[in-house]
């Protein structure tokens, strides 16, 4: 057997041994927010679409008409010959919305991150993350060449302390996300931003949770705070009901990660169709303020339907994560929501800190009340059978 066998088998026994082992589940969509899974019609609390857009007939109608006139794919790079007008539309429209000078597309969340942390730091600079930051964040910043310091969990005041380690001369970027995915707590960006103001401290936050839910008009956690960051990172995976990501900033910086953002110099642009149905996306969210004000009404349905002694944390967003603990519990729990009718994924380790699994609730605009009141009567029955 090859060395590499041995390794990989050797890890793959062990991830069975911790209960960590990861399967891929092959679903179909069925109507509104159900799934089929081995033959069984489930209710679907774990999607990040929460605005219910990815199966909203006017956006699939976005997209048909976005293949009919621009194609299937883009056929290149950005900087070759695969931007499109639709991109450079979907860019102006982003920046004009979000307040931002320019706008760059990418194909994901994770690609954006890493193309923005790559190109920026260099040898000398400073890194700044929240601990609980996406592990696109934390790997771009270790790979970086950067000095990479991590603070405490929204505690702006830990991070005040690291930066008054380092030198005034050193250049300095904050990172942190506007609304954390596991948790789905808020970070303090008027705390955050306040610090680095007075440190002279670059801020860049991934909204990736926040854009479409959160402030006016659903520009999200930066426009919820009252603050404007230096950078602003959105992805398309989650309320915009599509795929991809686009980085908001200064129209130097733009420029900047054309000449040195080896993730968008050397990737072939997301399809120029993709980008057309986003534009509608974007029009969506800015109109549409009765899908947000439908999850506040669902998030208080789930509230006041919940035993007082379930360990669901109250949260502003449409995250709301049902703490058990360990990792075999977590399993067992989704296991039995699921054979009442609920789709709930369990969440373990590593994704989150040990002794700290939970099942990610997600709520969606597509969601009934009736719907959340079934959840809320079988989280119950379950956590009382314990």
């Amino acid at each position: 057997m090859h060395r590499f066998n041995q390794r990989i088998a050797s890890a793959l026994a062990d991830r069975h041994e911790q209960g960590l082992y990861r399967t891929v589940s092959c679903l179909e969509r069925g109507q509104d927010m159900s799934v089929q899974f081995r033959e069984h019609s489930l209710l679907n609390f774990s999607s990040n679409d929460y605005l219910g857009l990815a199966q909203d007939p006017a956006l699939i109608a976005a997209w048909q008409d976005g293949l009919s006139r621009y194609g299937a794919g883009s056929g290149a790079s950005p900087l070759v010959t695969g931007f499109h007008s639709p991109h450079q539309y979907l860019q102006s429209q982003l920046a004009d919305w979000l307040g931002f000078e320019q706008a760059l597309l990418f194909s994901s969340g994770f690609s954006a991150n890493q193309a923005l942390l790559f190109a920026l730091l260099q040898d000398g600079d400073h890194l700044l993350q929240d601990k609980l930051n996406h592990a696109s964040l934390i790997e771009a910043g270790m790979l970086s060449p950067a000095a990479m310091r991590r603070f405490n969990h929204n505690d702006s005041s830990a991070l005040s302390r690291l930066i008054s380690r380092i030198p005034d001369t050193s250049p300095k970027l904050v990172v942190t996300e506007g609304v954390f995915s596991m948790d789905g707590d808020l970070s303090p960006l008027c705390d955050i931003a306040r610090v680095c103001q007075q440190t002279g401290s670059m801020l860049a936050v991934d909204d990736a949770h926040g854009c479409g839910v959160l402030g006016e008009s659903g520009r999200g956690s930066s426009d919820h705070a009252g603050i404007k960051p230096d950078i602003l990172v959105v992805t398309f995976g989650k309320a915009f009901g599509l795929q991809g990501a686009a980085v908001l900033c200064s129209n130097d910086i733009a420029e900047y990660m054309i000449q040195f953002a080896r993730h968008f110099i050397y990737s072939t642009a997301m399809p120029p169709a993709q980008a057309h149905a986003l534009s509608k996306a974007c029009d969506m969210i800015q109109r549409d303020n009765w899908r947000r004000e439908k999850l506040a009404a669902l998030g208080e349905t789930l509230a006041v339907n919940l035993s007082p002694d379930v360990e669901v944390v109250d949260t502003q967003t449409p995250i709301k994560p049902l703490m058990v603990g360990s990792s075999e519990r977590a399993v067992k729990f989704a296991e039995k929501l699921r054979q009442r009718g609920l789709w709930v994924s369990a969440i373990r380790p590593p994704t989150v800190p040990a002794n700290s699994a939970r099942l990610r609730i997600t709520l969606t605009a597509t969601h009934k009340d009736t719907e959340i009141r079934s959840l809320a009567q079988a989280i119950n029955e379950v956590w009382h059978e314990e």
